[in-house]
């Protein structure tokens, strides 16, 4: 109710979706955000239905942290100081007058403070916002997303996978029975196949590989990648989805990558030179889930901070937690904007988060 004048952006037709980036205020109004926002609900809900209904307690992390977890110093920082307090010569900026008498930084992720609470609970998880400083302009990347993050005393890498499994059909299936309306406008207006992903996703078995076998299948396919892949490298976009379209036809398990392209905590293997992880691919978006089994091991976790160029003092903490007892433990991420632009049919992440946050841009 109320006046509304001869200027309205909205009209009866249907706006491109960069148009709509540029009022995010009032696409929500749009019949398109209307139904991708109903069914962000319901995921959302579905996955704290699951973790519930198995017995995992929500626990809630710090936003704030002194860490950098990915060790890839991709974080933004926390700082109550002035400029013409930083920056300014040696010895400058002297932290000890900040706020938190020392460096600090939004979280990259909630896992390092969810294992104390995985020790002694059991099982947890987290569903919250994490931030990136990452300077990329893709349609995969945005400084503030959502991660689910669970952690699990007892769990090793087989039964991680398997519950990885379990998280994605359930949510699925509750999400499609929740949304048939919303999907059918979506598969309407945005991607004809998306009854077909959720058929994927619900009911056929995924696929599984190792990355010594995924990177010989790039290294032999009939495809000119822009980059090509060999032992040691990262997976890029085009290889992600290589395998996942076009060698296994859906989503794909990807294990034990070299423990180079791995944070220190993960689980190092027999070999010495890959960690026990796990990558989950899907068509189209590529990484939906990163999980591990945790470095149980005082002595080599300790080797592995150090081989990672980490001073092992500022993670005492995290090093007590294997000295004064310890246990297998395990646990995943799942990247919550990257499984509903698969199950929404959008191409780019801002078009499924309300206010994106990117790199130049906080529209």
């Amino acid at each position: 109710l109320g006046p509304c004048d001869g200027d309205y952006p909205l009209q009866k037709k249907r706006h491109g979706l960069e148009f709509l980036r540029t009022i995010p205020h009032l696409r929500p109004r749009s019949s398109t955000f209307t139904a991708l926002f109903r069914i962000r609900h319901h995921l959302s809900m579905a996955i704290h239905d699951f973790f519930r209904e198995r017995g995992f307690c929500y626990v809630h992390p710090p936003l704030i942290t002194a860490s950098d977890c990915e060790g890839a110093g991709e974080t933004f920082q926390v700082t109550t100081l002035d400029e013409t307090s930083r920056d300014h010569g040696p010895g400058s900026p002297d932290y000890s007058l900040d706020f938190f008498r020392r460096k600090a930084y939004l979280t990259v992720s909630a896992q390092l403070e969810t294992e104390p609470l995985a020790l002694a609970l059991g099982k947890v998880y987290t569903f919250g916002p994490t931030f990136r400083a990452d300077p990329s302009d893709t349609r995969l990347h945005a400084a503030e997303f959502w991660m689910i993050e669970p952690e699990m005393a007892f769990f090793d890498l087989e039964d991680t996978i398997v519950l990885i499994e379990e998280c994605i059909r359930f949510i699925v299936e509750r999400t499609e029975a929740l949304c048939e309306e919303e999907i059918a406008l979506l598969t309407e207006l945005m991607e004809p196949a998306l009854h077909s992903r959720y058929e994927t996703l619900a009911r056929d078995p995924f696929s599984r590989t190792t990355y010594d076998e995924a990177v010989a299948l790039l290294s032999t396919a009939e495809k000119d990648f822009e980059r090509k892949m060999s032992w040691g490298d990262d997976f890029g976009t085009e290889h992600e989805r290589h395998l996942c379209e076009e060698v296994f036809g859906g989503p794909v398990f990807v294990t034990d990558y070299p423990a180079s392209l791995k944070p220190f905590y993960h689980r190092l293997s027999d070999d010495g030179r890959t960690v026990a992880c796990v990558d989950l691919l899907a068509p189209v978006v590529g990484e939906i889930v990163g999980g591990s089994q945790r470095e149980e091991r005082y002595d080599i976790l300790e080797r592995r901070m150090a081989d990672s160029g980490i001073d092992p003092e500022t993670y005492r903490w995290y090093l007590d937690l294997r000295r004064w007892g310890t246990a297998p433990h395990s646990g995943f991420g799942l990247g919550f904007e990257r499984i509903l632009m698969y199950l929404t049919g959008m191409r780019n992440i801002r078009d499924v988060i309300p206010f994106p946050r990117t790199y130049g841009s906080m529209a």
